[in-house]
């Protein structure tokens, strides 16, 4: 079964000069941990249109999903539509429906500048979620959403179930023993029991264990086999399992 993947590209100069910190990744990452979708790539972009479109075609090419987020106003930073477009070879056109939802929420507020917010590349599609009125913009398999957490989030909320995957199953080893210790019994596991990914966390200052060990897949059975195997071979190291 092919893995379903995602990446997501953080946009916005603030990020990087540490002006603003970033909230929205650290929800990406642990929603789509628990909808069971392999986030393979963090990227954080300036606001600079050709390098949001390298990027962006970059992790669409490798990836089933892309996230964006950030660069979605009306000022002159908010570069992310046109980004995508070039990304794709297509230009940015006025939705005529985000149209008529903006000058219908700005009402006598409705200038040039916020109906910017309007346009989107040529070719893209609008997903209604469970607040149909303030849909999500998509380009492909590329999302684009806002870099306010609190809209983010709510478009975000919106659309999250149409990315649910079988789940991730999970488990973990605490041990006394130190990593150089154990290594070539990590080794011998990740030979032994190839559905199944390994990683080895050391805790320092922890008195009651050294390191944890996590073994987690798709595929339950494989994650149990592989933790009764590690557990024989830490034999009276092992701290606790859970």
């Amino acid at each position: 079964m092919k893995q379903v993947t995602a990446a997501i590209a953080l946009i916005g100069d603030e990020l990087l000069s540490g002006k603003v910190q970033d909230e929205n990744a650290l929800i990406l990452i642990r929603d789509l941990r628990e909808l069971g979708v392999a986030l393979r790539r963090l990227v954080i972009v300036p606001d600079v249109v050709d390098e949001i479109a390298t990027t962006v075609r970059e992790l669409a090419g490798r990836h089933t999903h892309v996230f964006t987020s950030g660069g979605v106003g009306p000022t002159h930073d908010d570069l992310t539509m046109e980004g995508v477009a070039r990304a794709f070879g297509t230009r940015l056109v006025r939705h005529p429906q985000l149209e008529q939802l903006l000058r219908a929420y700005y009402k006598d507020r409705s200038i040039d500048r916020n109906l910017r917010m309007a346009e989107v590349p040529d070719g893209a599609t609008l997903i209604a979620g469970d607040k149909p009125e303030w849909p999500v913009v998509a380009f492909q398999n590329v999302y684009i959403l806002p870099g306010v957490p609190q809209i983010f989030l709510r478009k975000w909320d919106s659309i999250r179930e149409r990315f649910r995957q079988a789940p991730f199953f999970l488990r973990a080893v605490y041990t006394t023993l130190d990593e150089g210790s154990m290594a070539h019994h990590l080794d011998r596991i990740v030979a032994d029991h190839p559905d199944v990914q390994v990683g080895s966390y050391p805790k320092i200052g922890e008195p009651s264990y050294r390191v944890k060990i996590t073994l987690e897949s798709k595929v339950e059975p494989a994650v149990g086999a592989a933790t009764k195997a590690l557990v024989a071979l830490f034999g009276s190291d092992v701290v606790r399992v859970e």
